[in-house]
């Protein structure tokens, strides 16, 4: 499959609305556009987010994943959390999610970050080995703790 990543931009919502109400419906919420479109509105507004834009050569929407900056206080330096990445069902097994996976990795190393986190589910084993073969290293050291508010 011929896969052109770019950095999206506030005028590619009508690509990226339908792809991020998918991947929200795959984590079992029920699908919303309007409340898709108003997320991420807010993230192009306030600079909050990157987000790379998966597309065919017709610009089809394929898949995207979404970069929110962080910082380490103990290493002083940046790092971005690689908080979602979804492929569209048709699009699945054709090499997409990798190729979003290796731009996430370019775009953070050309901006000077010094690593990238994600999480994922236990269960999450298709995704889990993607990320073993691209390098990427399960934390063997620390918990991951989370506080609903």
């Amino acid at each position: 499959m011929n896969v052109q990543i770019r950095q999206a931009t506030i005028h590619d919502l009508d690509v990226l609305v339908p792809l991020f109400d998918g991947y929200r419906q795959f984590y079992e919420q029920v699908s919303d556009l309007a409340l898709a479109r108003r997320f991420l509105t807010e993230r192009f507004a306030h600079h909050e987010s990157v987000i790379l834009l998966a597309c065919d050569p017709q610009q089809r929407g394929l898949g995207f994943t979404q970069l929110y900056p962080l910082f380490s206080s103990v290493r002083a330096v940046r790092t971005y959390l690689l908080n979602d990445l979804f492929v569209a069902t048709d699009a699945r097994r054709h090499g997409v999610a990798r190729s979003l996976m290796l731009a996430a990795a370019d775009h953070a190393h050309a901006l000077g970050a010094a690593n990238l986190s994600l999480t994922t589910a236990l269960d999450n084993t298709p995704a889990q080995a993607l990320y073993e073969s691209l390098g990427w290293q399960r934390d063997r050291q620390f918990c991951e703790y989370g506080l609903v508010l």
